[in-house]
């Protein structure tokens, strides 16, 4: 038994930056949107320098791209505009116009992306617009004896898609020029670009973006990390009616298909094998390939079976997390593990199968029922315990989250993310002998036999379990020894502050002592049929303890009411 969890970076304060760092501004668009006229007026709206990307092009090249075209063909300009768009860039803050072809170009959008402190802006015009504005323009390139319609439509069909992997969207009417500049500048003005936390696996290694609406921008968000924009969606009917539209939505403004969308009952009882075999078949019936990616759109529930169904299809199919819930974005939706249950207990069939990203939308988090809430609350207090100072934040600010406060919610899903990925890689498939990822179970073994006495039929959530778990967990230490006595009752407080169980006497029915030991006796940490717990000796300080003595554990289930 030995301390294997290092302390974690003291929890950031919550209030944001008043004084953020000045941005580039990429213009992005169709021909006629306005990037040039617009982009002048924003750049002295900003005190920022204007340039126009063709018209620097043609300055450094000393002939107009008309010639560039003829001369060199659009490979030739394209990899030019890439490197001069790059420098441009790198001078430091200002407003850029680009070329219409530009952020359609794969270099040059990669590299647009990558580019420190710039914020890439499609202003996306409706095409009759365009067709008025871009009269007259012959001359150009792509309109040479062309009818500008049809090369708008056929531009349109082709870039939009491309177009919508920009950081932000801002609908351009024909109105004058100053009117979509304020537009432009208010929507710069409060705009955020989503918090991003990477998992450190190597060639496994994954994003973890957390913020408001990050699934009406998913397909922008995914292009860049999916090899292919066909998609399975797995949820279940209440996530599916509340957010399924949204994600639709998103993932086709990218220019995604969707083979498919399997759609199961809420609850625990979808972690089931016939369940399970349903989704498999029904993701098969939509003959995808080995790039086809299984997206996961609901709570710890349906990552889990989702994770488990992209983890055996085809041997494995690139897979995304958009967890809705509390519980799976502080959670669940982090670290690879997937799997259903069985008659025998929780989790113990399926695949440690790592997710391309992870979409945490907080906009989700103020449609869960409060009861929901409050469960998601019971794992983000277990890592505030394997971490230390996060308990102490989650004491003083846990009520303030729960009460729906979004930057209290946004901190609770990066500090617990951010504790998990940490003990994620540095042991990524469970495998140390002591400590490792087996700590991330604190709480678990009883919480997991609780829930399987219950049948997994939506009495006893998975979240509240951990929380009379961990309440649990604290007692044994204390009564083995671990740590100071006053870490029961502070723990047990805590939970009960925040509105859920905290006691087995809290809940809506009794248990057993002989089955509850069966049920831990079967637990994964479990060896040769011994009791296996994750004790602690105060926040920050957690441990493996093998040999528990059976008796004290069930001296405590007696204490809390447990029949024999």
């Amino acid at each position: 038994m030995s301390r294997n969890l290092a302390q974690q970076e003291t929890p950031l304060p919550l209030k944001e930056d008043t004084a953020p760092r000045r941005k580039s501004i990429i213009l992005i668009g169709m021909p006629g949107a306005g990037k040039t006229s617009i982009g002048r007026r924003l750049a002295a709206r900003l005190g920022l320098p204007f340039r126009d990307a063709d018209v620097e092009i043609e300055s450094a090249a000393g002939i107009p791209i008309t010639e560039i075209f003829a001369k060199y063909g659009e490979p030739h300009f394209r990899d030019g505009e890439r490197r001069v768009i790059t420098r441009l860039v790198a001078e430091g803050p200002l407003v850029l116009a680009t070329g219409g072809g530009a952020f359609a170009d794969a270099a040059t959008r990669a590299a647009i992306k990558a580019a420190p402190d710039a914020v890439s802006v499609w202003l996306r015009c409706p095409l009759p617009v365009l067709q008025r504005r871009v009269a007259g323009r012959e001359h150009r390139p792509m309109f040479v004896n062309q009818d500008p319609a049809e090369v708008l439509e056929r531009l349109a069909s082709a870039r939009h898609p491309l177009f919508a992997e920009a950081d932000l969207i801002v609908d351009c009417t024909d109105e004058h020029p100053d009117a979509t500049t304020r537009r432009v500048e208010q929507a710069l003005s409060t705009w955020r670009p989503p918090a991003k936390l990477h998992v450190p696996l190597g060639r496994h290694g994954y994003d973890i973006l957390t913020g408001p609406g990050l699934l009406a921008r998913a397909g922008g968000l995914l292009a860049g990390v999916l090899p292919s924009k066909k998609a399975i969606i797995v949820s279940d009917t209440n996530v599916m009616a509340a957010h399924g539209a949204t994600l639709r939505h998103g993932l086709a403004e990218a220019g995604f298909s969707i083979l498919a969308e399997c759609v199961v009952a809420p609850g625990e009882g979808a972690k089931s094998m016939a369940v399970w075999q349903g989704v498999v078949e029904a993701m098969l019936a939509a003959r995808p390939d080995r790039r086809t990616a299984v997206i996961a759109l609901g709570g710890g529930v349906v990552g889990d079976l989702a994770g488990f169904a992209a983890a055996s299809v085809l041997r494995g199919l690139p897979f995304v997390q958009c967890p809705t819930t509390l519980l799976a974005q502080v959670d669940s939706s982090v670290g690879g593990k997937t799997g259903i249950n069985t008659a025998q207990g929780k989790n113990l069939l399926g695949a440690f199968h790592q997710p391309r990203a992870v979409l945490a939308d907080t906009s989700t988090l103020s449609t869960l029922p409060v009861r929901e809430l409050r469960a998601g609350w019971g794992e983000v207090a277990k890592h505030g315990l394997l971490q230390g100072p996060l308990w102490d934040w989650c004491e003083a600010h846990g009520a303030a989250a729960l009460a729906g406060d979004s930057a209290a919610l946004t901190h609770a899903v990066l500090e617990s993310c951010k504790l998990k990925s940490a003990v994620v890689t540095a042991d990524e498939f469970e495998e140390a002998p002591e400590g490792g990822r087996a700590l991330l179970n604190l709480g678990h073994t009883f919480a997991h036999a609780l829930e399987a006495e219950c049948g997994f039929d939506g009495t006893l959530l998975h979240g509240e379990a951990v929380g009379v778990g961990l309440g649990l967990a604290a007692m044994l230490s204390a009564r083995l020894g671990y740590g100071a006595q006053e870490w029961p009752g502070r723990v047990v407080e805590h939970i009960a502050a925040m509105g859920g169980p905290a006691r087995i006497r809290d809940l809506p029915r009794g248990f057993s002592i002989d089955r509850l030991i069966t049920r831990m006796r079967a637990d994964k940490k479990a060896r040769d049929g011994a009791l296996r717990f994750i004790l602690m000796r105060g926040a920050g300080d957690v441990f493996t303890a093998d040999g528990v003595p059976e008796d004290t554990v069930r001296q405590i289930l007696a204490e809390e009411g447990c029949a024999p």
